[in-house]
């Protein structure tokens, strides 16, 4: 009995001689001798564990079973997918998508050795600042600019500089918490500045500010609440009074912006944003904003303002800790030289484009997929075309929303078949992400560029009867 039970073993191929099959003489050409080596060990292991239980051995599936690991293996865990969650810079999805001519510099950039640091004029060492110093500078009306790794970064590296051991001035309605539990109070503590909150969360004065001064005063920091709202009995100090305020006591003022942004959204049908060029005009001696949110470029942190703050800032050893590396460098560059050509902006920047994309252009392309997607899932999906809004994301305009169009996904059963089906769609070779609300699975169009592949996409989607 024992005998039969472990005969299937018999045929069970060694790892050498394996190794040595025409098919996987292939792999190992392809992926290495070691990954390969390993693949086939543990096949070979998984192979034996089912023939104790008395499933049958064949070559052919054991070769096919190394492939899926090997495939599998080699695959980049960043993987490309299809956002159709209606949050156009949505965070865990990598926030902007970069243009086409920054892809292009990057690109370069990561092709061949670069003029990162060297000044070719005069044959010495250059700053990487000045790439696109001059560039910042133009677009916002600052003396001087700076960028480092992300705009955490930036006021991390503004307290640490103007702030360290001093009293940096807040309101409390303005002490805030941004993405993955970071909140300002610790990241003044981390940058060895003395929290000094002010006012209330609702109200904050003019007087308040000015109580507040002493010499032991490092700057006056101004959070722009992006990410929430306070509305009803409310009170706040304009950024040009508070530079007056600050000026007057010689203390600069640090305008955070957060997600920042070089253009008046309003053109776009979106409420208006302070730009970075109106915060240097009210008189912030430094303006801190992102780079990959609303300005739809690589992650990065700016700091512009007044030519002896940032040299300061520039001199500070944590700046080379959080500086960028030249792939950044070329992509920030390239989407900046975008904004000198504002007419055409939402026509080359994706997350413009994303953003000023016409409602009833999107319920056509909602029209034009709905059978395609119908095909797809078989008849246990009701699927429908249903206007939806849209979210700009990133803690930018977080109550404002776009009239958006997309596709409601209802499967028999709800609940847990709704789970099922959007799993479904994530084990797409290019997976396809979106929202489920009110038991069902919309997937807003918005942020759709490429409408062929997704079409490709649906020819792989597995699904009850489809």
């Amino acid at each position: 009995m024992a005998e039969a039970a472990v005969s299937p073993l018999r045929h069970l191929p060694s790892v050498d001689r394996f190794l040595r099959h025409p098919d996987i003489l292939v792999l190992v050409e392809r992926y290495g001798r070691a990954e390969t080596t390993q693949a086939v060990r543990e096949t070979l292991a998984a192979v034996r564990e089912e023939a104790r239980s008395g499933v049958g051995i064949d070559e052919a599936m054991i070769t096919a079973s190394v492939l899926s690991r090997l495939a599998a293996r080699a695959g980049p865990r960043l993987r490309p997918l299809f956002n159709l969650t209606g949050t156009v810079l949505h965070t865990n999805l990598g926030r902007a998508i970069l243009a086409e001519e920054a892809i292009a510099a990057a690109t370069d950039a990561m092709r061949q050795a670069v003029s990162l640091e060297f000044d070719l004029a005069g044959g010495k060492r250059g700053e990487r600042d000045d790439h696109v110093r001059a560039l910042v500078c133009e677009l916002t009306g600052a003396e001087d600019a700076t960028l480092v790794n992300n705009n955490a970064a930036a006021v991390l590296l503004v307290l640490n500089t103007l702030s360290q051991d001093k009293e940096a001035i807040v309101s409390r309605g303005e002490l805030i918490e941004i993405g993955g539990a970071f909140r300002m109070p610790e990241i003044m503590a981390r940058a060895g500045a003395r929290l000094r909150e002010i006012g209330t969360t609702n109200r904050t004065h003019a007087r308040d500010y000015a109580d507040a001064l002493c010499p032991e005063t490092g700057l006056i920091l101004k959070v722009h609440t992006s990410n929430y709202r306070i509305e009803g009995f409310t009170a706040e100090v304009g950024a040009r009074d508070l530079a007056a305020i600050a000026h007057r006591h010689n203390v600069p003022l640090v305008n955070d912006l957060g997600s920042g942004t070089l253009v008046d959204l309003s053109r776009f049908g979106l409420r208006k944003e302070p730009t970075v060029r109106e915060a240097v005009e009210e008189g912030a001696d430094l303006v801190t904003f992102s780079g990959d949110k609303l300005l739809g470029g690589p992650q990065a942190g700016f700091i512009v303002g007044r030519k002896d703050l940032i040299a300061a800032i520039n001199r500070n050893p944590m700046k080379r800790a959080l500086r960028v590396d030249k792939v950044r460098l070329a992509a920030c560059e390239a989407t900046l030289k975008l904004y000198r050509d504002p007419d055409r902006l939402a026509h080359r920047l994706p997350t413009m484009r994303f953003l000023a994309r016409p409602a009833e252009e999107i319920r056509q392309q909602a029209e034009h997929l709905l059978p395609v997607l119908a095909d797809a899932l078989g008849g246990d999906v009701v699927a429908d075309v249903v206007p939806c809004r849209s979210q700009i994301g990133s803690g930018a305009l977080p109550l404002d929303t776009i009239a958006s169009f997309g596709l409601s996904l209802k499967p028999e059963g709800g609940g847990r078949a709704v789970e099922e089906l959007s799993a479904a769609f994530r084990r797409l070779p290019q997976p396809v992400i979106g929202r489920v609300a009110e038991g069902a699975l919309v997937f807003d169009l918005r942020c759709l560029d490429d409408e062929a592949c997704f079409r490709q996409t649906l020819l792989s989607l597995r699904y009850g009867g489809s």
